[in-house]
């Protein structure tokens, strides 16, 4: 098998990977509504967040698969890079160069979040607590995933800028890669002009809901744009 051949393939799979880590972790974090915040509909924790354990595991379990989605995302950008045109490689490298950081601010906010929170409040070390939850909407945890799916969308505009529009195919995937930073952006903004430094989870929940999103559909599109040239490379 041809290097092409072989990164054609890792490709392949890699997106489907991306694709079908991403709705189970979405899946998953549905049941995990916070019960604190904007969102709240009722019975809310308020600070200092003291019954956090009333709602583990359940509101923990999707951080343990949003781990494997972010090395789903890394292998998903790694492929696209591999399969890059030379004269579009240094967007690939980018995008590469976004996606590690993006990777290191959520992976280190998952694990801290469900290996240090619940075990501190079960051995009755609260003190700073209220700091490091995922409930409290100004605290460390959110303004991690902030920052993190800020900079995955950036990631998106340079695998956007790896697509020719010579097929349709590669047309929309460039699309859809192009949407999330300006989305999110108006997002931030948006929230930011409401509520100021208030923002809670609010920008946080239309951040993963855009980048989530748009993680799915085109790793849908390019598992497809991957299988296509795996099938006119075996026809030569």
């Amino acid at each position: 098998m041809t290097p092409e051949n072989t990164n054609l393939r890792y490709g392949f799979y890699a997106s489907l990977a991306v694709v079908f880590m991403t709705i189970l972790t979405w899946v998953v974090a549905m049941f995990a509504v916070p019960p604190a915040g904007p969102y709240c509909m009722g019975d809310c924790m308020e600070y200092p967040y003291t019954d956090l354990l009333d709602y583990y595991p359940r509101d923990y379990i999707w951080m343990y698969l949003a781990i494997f989605q972010v090395f789903a995302y890394l292998l998903f950008t790694v492929s696209i890079y591999f399969t890059t045109r030379s004269d579009r490689k240094i967007f690939g490298f980018s995008s590469m160069a976004f996606s590690i950081i993006t990777a290191i601010i959520l992976l280190t906010a998952y694990f801290i979040q469900f290996s240090v929170v619940p075990i501190s409040m079960m051995n009755g070390e609260s003190e700073g607590i209220a700091l490091l939850t995922q409930y409290n909407g100004h605290g460390i945890f959110i303004a991690m995933e902030d920052l993190a799916y800020i900079t995955m969308s950036i990631s998106f505009l340079f695998l956007a800028l790896t697509f020719s529009r010579e097929t349709g195919l590669e047309k929309a995937i460039r699309a859809v890669f192009l949407t999330a930073f300006p989305l999110i952006i108006l997002a931030f903004t948006y929230y930011t002009v409401i509520h100021g430094l208030d923002r809670s989870y609010r920008f946080e929940v239309a951040a993963i809901s855009v980048d989530w999103l748009v993680l799915i559909s085109t790793g849908i599109m390019l598992s497809l744009y991957f299988r296509k040239k795996i099938k006119a490379r075996q026809q030569d």
